[in-house]
């Protein structure tokens, strides 16, 4: 039997630990997503692990074997990173905080933009990922499942994704702010992206005119054009077209910058120094900052984006105090069955001895009994396993209570009472392993629930 796992870390770097500069040299594109997942699976201590890698973090879930495990340490590997420079823009979860940090981004609360709902997607498909390359079993299942349930209550009961501020609301204000008016200006998509189609939606709805789309994958291309009923322009022509366009939204994997200060210096010699605007939400960035320095260029990035977007979360932040609350809770509700799990063995324990005991009993008198009609032997059987239930009943409870409270001191007497191996009862802080199949967490227990709990019905 596999050791059980003792510790849940969560590692990385977000838009507010760490500048883009710095992130950008740590993300991971889906492509390499899976492997990179194995890599850090086979790190020394990883038991399991996950890998969440978006514009605005990189973050690594793992359940390892001891504190002494360090899963940050992939991140110095991976990318040949100095320690010195990345250890202060890193931060680091644990246990009961690292469910509540994964919870609150699984919801939108830790987002540069709170309450958008792109994120929830993109933990689903790390978790997707990392189910497939086999680094994810009960425990991270269990877990991944318990956030995406509190993600959904989060939208469900609070008004957090009223309001919309997104990252593609923000690219249309600016716009406007730098047009006046966005009636027929034409869009250049470059890459295929969600994000960029959901910026080029909203600038669609407010009146702008032509989408011109350019990808790698021609067929990509072709899909989002034809969402948009515009036109698709080959990858080696982009530079000779994204000088007609007025608007370019660009989330291409390039490691490397594809439109630099040459490249404007020529758009602005077409357009007769007319305005060109560039939505850079690429990491790493598709357009080079010095861009910005080009009179008639405006390049906004995701963390320009992040500072306009600040300024319009006055009602977000309300909402978002009533969110907080909620995944409080369900933090709170999912310590609080793991823990109930976690006394299972001792309680599976307690009921085998007392059954071994019931058994025992009714052999040692079975020749005084003679012989019993099965009418007779049913109602034996009955009266024995109903005086064990009730016999055992309280000190279910009493296990139960204490495991609630954390209690080891009355946990380990208690288990000590019944001869229950101190193998046999996990350590609060070591999380119980669900089976995989569980399709979603479950729900908080009912009184009625309670008592049929408690209840211990005894078969040979």
């Amino acid at each position: 039997m596999s050791k059980a796992v003792s510790n849940l870390v969560l590692v990385g770097v977000n838009h507010r630990t760490a500048p883009i500069g710095l992130r950008e040299r740590l993300a991971i594109g889906r492509e390499a997503l899976p492997e990179a997942t194995r890599a850090l699976a086979a790190m020394p201590g990883v038991m399991e692990c996950m890998i969440l890698s978006t514009c605005n973090r990189v973050e690594l879930l793992a359940a390892v074997e001891s504190e002494d495990a360090d899963p940050g340490e992939f991140l110095f590997r991976q990318f040949e990173v100095e320690p010195a420079l990345l250890r202060p823009h890193l931060y680091q979860h644990r246990d009961h905080d690292a469910v509540r940090h994964l919870f609150r981004v699984a919801s939108s609360l830790d987002s540069m933009v709170v309450g958008e709902p792109q994120i929830l997607g993109q933990v689903k498909e790390a978790f997707a990922v990392a189910r497939q390359a086999g680094t994810v079993s009960g425990q991270l299942e269990y877990l991944l499942q318990s956030a995406f349930a509190v993600a959904k209550k989060v939208r469900t009961e609070t008004e957090i994704g009223s309001n919309s501020v997104s990252i593609a609301s923000v690219a249309v204000e600016l716009a406007r702010k730098i047009f006046g008016s966005l009636h027929g200006k034409k869009v250049f998509l470059v890459g295929a992206g969600k994000m960029s189609a959901l910026a080029a939606r909203h600038l669609v709805e407010q009146g702008a005119g032509s989408i011109l789309v350019s990808n790698r994958t021609q067929e990509n291309a072709e899909r989002m054009a034809e969402e948009f009923d515009g036109r698709v322009i080959p990858f080696d022509q982009l530079y000779d077209v994204a000088g007609d366009a007025d608007i370019v939204i660009t989330s291409t994997g390039s490691p490397h910058p594809i439109f630099r200060p040459e490249h404007g210096h020529a758009f602005l010699h077409r357009r007769r120094n007319r305005p060109m605007f560039f939505i850079d939400i690429a990491v790493p960035r598709d357009v080079d900052p010095a861009m910005n320095g080009l009179d008639g260029i405006f390049v906004y990035d995701v963390d320009d984006l992040q500072q306009v977007a600040a300024t319009h979360m006055e009602e977000r932040s309300r909402q978002a105090v009533d969110a907080e609350a909620l995944v409080e809770a369900e933090v709170e509700r999912f310590h609080q069955r793991q823990l109930a799990v976690n006394v299972a063995p001792a309680i599976m324990a307690m009921q085998q001895q007392a059954e071994e005991i019931r058994l025992g009993e009714l052999q040692r008198i079975h020749a005084r009994l003679g012989t019993l009609t099965a009418e007779q032997l049913a109602a034996v059987e009955a009266l024995t396993r109903g005086m064990v239930n009730k016999f055992l009943h309280p000190h279910m409870k009493a296990i139960k209570k204490a495991a609630r409270e954390g209690d080891s001191l009355r946990l380990d007497a208690l288990c000590e009472a019944w001869s229950v191996p101190s193998g046999v009862l996990r350590e609060e802080h070591e999380p119980a392993q669900p089976p995989v199949a569980a399709a979603k967490p479950p729900e908080a227990d009912t009184p009625r629930d309670s008592a049929r709990g408690d209840r211990m019905e005894v078969r040979r």
